[in-house]
Order: C-alpha cells, then sequence, then structure tokens
C-alpha cells in the first residue's frame, strides 16, 4: 500500500497534519494517546499494521494533535475545546460531515467531549484504554516529570516505556531501536510535561452520562497505565455503552493480539445506523442578569432606562460572537446563551462582567455545562435550570461556575476561587461552585 500523504488543515492560526487513507462507506477519526507522529509511525510495522487493518472497512482519518508531532507548536497547553475544534477541522478539511470517533488512552476524554457536544458529526464514539480523571498524585507528577525530561528519547526510557506500555514488544530488538526517535518526533521534552500536567487535571467524568451517540468502550484486563476497572467506569457512566473486556497486557491497541480488538471495532462501526435522532447535546449554558434592574429602571424612567438596556444588550450580543456564543432567550435585563466550549463562555462572560461596568452597571454570572434538550431553537432540561441557579446566587460582577466547568478548561489558564458546597433549589444533592478570578 502506497503511504498516504500528509496534509494539512486549519485551526484559526493553527496548522494540524492528518492523514486519510482507506475507501469504507464510514468515515474513522482516530484520536491519539499522549503525542504521536503521523508519518514517523508508518516506521513501525506494528502501527503501520493496525491502521492498514482499521482502513479496511472505513475511511481513516488520522492527525498529530496541536503541539505535538508534525503540527504546529503552540504557547502554553491546548485546552480540550481547543482539540475539538482541530477534529472538526481536520474533518471540514476532508469532506467529512460524520464520522466515527475513536479516542485512545488519553484520547478518550476529549472524544467524550466531543461526542457529547456535537452529537450530530459523531456517528458512534470508540473508547480504547480510556479513563475519565486523572487522579495522579501531584508530587508523584512532578517527579515522573523531572524523570522523563531529563531521560528523554533515550533507549532505557524507551525501555521502560514498552515495559508498561507495549510489553509484548520487549523482546522485539527492531521496535526497541525505533522507540526512542518515535519519543523525539513526537514531541519535544517541554511540551511532553506540558501535556502531563494538563491531563492530570482532566475529569470528563460528569459528561459521561451526556453521550447520547452509540459507543464502545475496549479495555485489556491486564492493561497496566490504565487498570480495567477505570475503562468498566467508564462504561457504566455512559447509557447503553457497549463494554468489551479483552485479555492482553498491552495498553497500546496495536500491539498484542490486535485481531481481536480489530475485529470488535470493525463490528461495532458495520452495525452503526447513519442516521440518529439528535435532539439532546452537551453544552455550556450562561445567564446573565443585571444587578438591582428595579431600582436602576425607576430612578432613570422608562426612556432612559431602555435606552441603557439596549446599550447592554449591543456590548453582551457582541461578546456572544466574539466567542462563537449562541443567544437562546433574552428576557428583560438577563441573557440565556449556549456554548460548544466552556471555557469560551467563561471568557465571555468575564467580558460581559467588565465591558457593562464601562455602562455604570454590574451584571451577575452563572454558568454550567450539561445535557440540554433541543426544543426549536430553544433549550431545556436540568442542565438549563443549574445554569439559572447558579447566576442568582453570583454576587455583583461575579461570574460564578458549576464544578463541571472548572473541570473541563483544563489548560485554559483561568483560575478559580473554591465558593463552597450549595443546594441549589429544585436540584438535587450539593453542588460545588467556583468564581472566576479575574
Amino acid at each position: 500500500m502506497q503511504l498516504p500523504e500528509t496534509r494539512y488543515a486549519s485551526s484559526g492560526e493553527v496548522s494540524i497534519a492528518y492523514q486519510v487513507l482507506g475507501e469504507g462507506s464510514l468515515d474513522l477519526v482516530v484520536v491519539p494517546g499522549m503525542a504521536g507522529n503521523v508519518e514517523y509511525e508508518w516506521h513501525d510495522r506494528y502501527q503501520a499494521a493496525f491502521r492498514r487493518r482499521l482502513a479496511r472497512f472505513s475511511r481513516l482519518i488520522l492527525f498529530d494533535k496541536r503541539g505535538t508531532g508534525l503540527s504546529d507548536g503552540v504557547h502554553g497547553v491546548p485546552t480540550l475545546e481547543e482539540r475539538m475544534d482541530d477534529v472538526r477541522a481536520v474533518m471540514d478539511a476532508v469532506g467529512s460531515q460524520r464520522a466515527v470517533i475513536m479516542g485512545i488512552s488519553e484520547g478518550a476524554a476529549m472524544t467524550v467531549l466531543f461526542a457529547s457536544t456535537y452529537p450530530g458529526r459523531t456517528v458512534g464514539a470508540i473508547l480504547l484504554g480510556a479513563y475519565a480523571s486523572s487522579r495522579a498524585d501531584p508530587d508523584r507528577l512532578e517527579r515522573a516529570i523531572a524523570d522523563y525530561r531529563a531521560r528523554w528519547g533515550t533507549r532505557a526510557l524507551a525501555d521502560e516505556d514498552i515495559r508498561v506500555y507495549g510489553p509484548s514488544a520487549l523482546r522485539d530488538d527492531e521496535i526497541r531501536r525505533w522507540w526512542p526517535s518515535w519519543i523525539r518526533f513526537s514531541a519535544t521534552p517541554g511540551a511532553f510535561a506540558a501535556l502531563m500536567r494538563m491531563n492530570a487535571r482532566i475529569d470528563v467524568r460528569h459528561v459521561l452520562p451526556a453521550i447520547r451517540v452509540p459507543t464502545l468502550v475496549l479495555h485489556r484486563t491486564g492493561d497496566r497505565p490504565v487498570p480495567v476497572e477505570r475503562g468498566r467506569e467508564v462504561a457504566e457512566a455512559i447509557p447503553g455503552a457497549r463494554w468489551i473486556e479483552l485479555p492482553g497486557s498491552d495498553h497500546y491497541p496495536w500491539l498484542g493480539d490486535v485481531e481481536p480488538l480489530a475485529t470488535a471495532v470493525e463490528e461495532f462501526v458495520a452495525d452503526l445506523a447513519v442516521e440518529a435522532e439528535l435532539n439532546r447535546v452537551l453544552a455550556t449554558v450562561l445567564f446573565t442578569d443585571v444587578v438591582g434592574a428595579t431600582e436602576r429602571a425607576a430612578a432613570l424612567g422608562d426612556r432612559e432606562w431602555r435606552r441603557l438596556l439596549e446599550s447592554h444588550h449591543d456590548v453582551v450580543r457582541a461578546h456572544l460572537a466574539r466567542f462563537r456564543g449562541r443567544e437562546v432567550d433574552t428576557a428583560g435585563d438577563g441573557f440565556l446563551a449556549t456554548f460548544d466550549g466552556p471555557a469560551r463562555a467563561v471568557r465571555c462572560g468575564v467580558a460581559v462582567a467588565e465591558a457593562v461596568r464601562e455602562l455604570g452597571l454590574e451584571v451577575r454570572v452563572g454558568l454550567h455545562t450539561g445535557e440540554c434538550e433541543l426544543i426549536a431553537d430553544k433549550v431545556g432540561g436540568l442542565a438549563v435550570h443549574i445554569g439559572a441557579r447558579i447566576a442568582a446566587l453570583a454576587g455583583p460582577g461575579e461570574v460564578l461556575v458549576s464544578a463541571t466547568v472548572r473541570d473541563l478548561v483544563a489548560g485554559s489558564g483561568l483560575s478559580f476561587a473554591d465558593r463552597g458546597a450549595v443546594e441549589l433549589k429544585g436540584v438535587p444533592g450539593q453542588w460545588r461552585l467556583y468564581t472566576v478570578e479575574q
């Protein structure tokens, strides 16, 4: 088979390297683990064989995540929603309207978020060696990062990597010689350290119940980096997910006994219905409300208050457009908007709170990420009620978010202060809230 050509998709100002091979009836987008290199990985016969196996029944779409491999390097650490933008950019570049999204290891978290947020573009989701939250001990993590940086790309680190992630290849001298260079071609030591810190903060457990597309969760029983119990937890939290436990100790799916895994993926893809009823999506809801609106209206009079309110609306709408928000409703002096990325929503809330001060107004802002029901051009569901309750608890000029939002914006550079656990009227349980530090 002739090797596929590496091309580039534009995701904003960032160029994302991708390859396409195979002519199957469904597109299969592979979201890689921590780091990789779409071109150099063809020099590993195991990865090459795995890719060709997947391409027998799909149009296979491969890409390097921003900051890794052949894609552009970036300043700082990319957020999950920026990575989602990259997947959409690659899909757009190859003319893929809907695809099966397959996340490997660390790539599973982004796959979960993508499938929940964009069910209209996701035929199904496949999670291999998946986990929903890192649970890494901070001190142990920093020691591991220091050790990795000191030995980056060395034979000793590569051998250790193989023992943990691909023990079946330990006696393969060819792959042991190739592995150190794969590490170096995949990411720089600094980029890898930043990714490790970012991944340690990811937690998508709140999102799992919002996946409404068919989902397959595959895990090997002897997986050391991600114990099989973690995969079971993921599968149990996703409505209707198909759970398959396979023998083996290799974390990387292209090592060990590959055929049972590839067959399970092929059968799942073959069973998928291309069309599905898509009336529920994951979204971040943003509520704003002018503080002291009644008193201010009484003091100004109807005409002046109407002019001030129109200026307020113009400011809010300008920032919604800037951060890709969708205005859902405007009731008096408040807004309800939805976003397909929580970090953009938080930044929009902060920008609105700051901008309206120039008009002499203060707003309270509340945000929550959850499953929303699409009702014509409106949204409904528990997530909307939670967002409204959070906004009602915000103080003047405060942007208040749920723990779900805080957990999903790891790597965004946003800072939060703990506001403690509260009860929200009409919503079961206690909810931990956080103030965005501006």
